[in-house]
């Protein structure tokens, strides 16, 4: 019986972190209640806003390595579960076919 209830188990979880993962807010680069002008504090200057890069800016200023390997590794891992559960349930099926 535990078997039949773990599909349930597993799509109850995931479901509740869709549903979490709903209310967590979105990264805006514009400020809607301006008009889509980007925000600024009230003190900051033009020049300033030369030399600081915005939130959509990509370029050589930030090191993404880390997060690189690190999004292959969990991949990987992740693609490693998904076979290892496949040739599980495919041995689990061939041993209850003998039976």
């Amino acid at each position: 019986m535990a078997i039949a209830r773990r599909p349930l188990l597993t799509a109850t979880a995931a479901g509740t972190l869709l549903c979490a993962l709903w209310f967590v807010p979105s990264a805006n680069a514009t400020d809607d209640a301006a008009g889509g002008a980007p925000s600024r504090p009230a003190g900051a200057s033009t020049d300033d806003e030369a030399a600081r890069p915005t939130l959509a800016e990509t370029g050589t200023g930030v090191d993404t390595t880390a997060y690189l390997i690190g999004g292959t590794a969990f991949l990987g891992i992740g693609a490693g579960f998904v076979t290892y559960s496949t040739r599980r349930t495919a041995a689990m099926s061939s041993i209850a076919g003998r039976a």
